[in-house]
Formats: C-alpha cells, structure tokens, sequence
C-alpha cells in the first residue's frame, strides 16, 4: 500500500511540474513577441568581434580568449558567426 501511494504521489508531482514548464514556456514566448525577453546581452561589441576574427588566424585562441575576457568556447562561437 505504501508503494502504491508513493507511486501516485510521486506521478501526481511529475504532472504538476510538467504543467508549470509548459507555462513557463508559453510565458517566454508571449515575452518575446512582445520584445520583453531578449536574453543575455553579448560578451563583445562588434569592433571587438572584428579584432578578433582579424587575430585569431594568427594568434592563440587561449591568449585571445584570456585578453578579450572570455572563455574559449565563446571566442570560438564569434568564429562560427557568419562575418
């Protein structure tokens, strides 16, 4: 009998959060029709993206990374980027 009451319980509380990540969705997307959730704000200016893809043929992507203060799988996002 206890397992069958925790079972419930516990498929009661997955049903409950499921529920509030699907309001919290629906919640974002109004947010960004409405030009409210933009996200988070860029780690580089665009001249600063320039520098870099001008250097980084060139230059250690570590040093670059540490010199532009940011982690190396950002500095290789900016890369990927179209120019």
């Amino acid at each position: 009998m206890a397992t069958l009451l925790l079972s419930v319980m516990g498929a009661f509380a997955e049903f409950e959060r499921a529920l509030l990540r699907e309001r919290q969705r629906e919640g974002i997307a109004l947010a960004k029709e409405r030009g409210v959730y933009r996200g988070r704000k860029r780690a580089l200016a665009p001249h600063q993206v320039e520098q870099l893809r001008l250097r980084a043929q060139h230059e250690s992507k570590t040093a670059l990374a540490r010199e532009f203060g940011i982690s190396r799988e950002t500095l290789y996002q900016y890369l990927r980027e179209a120019p």
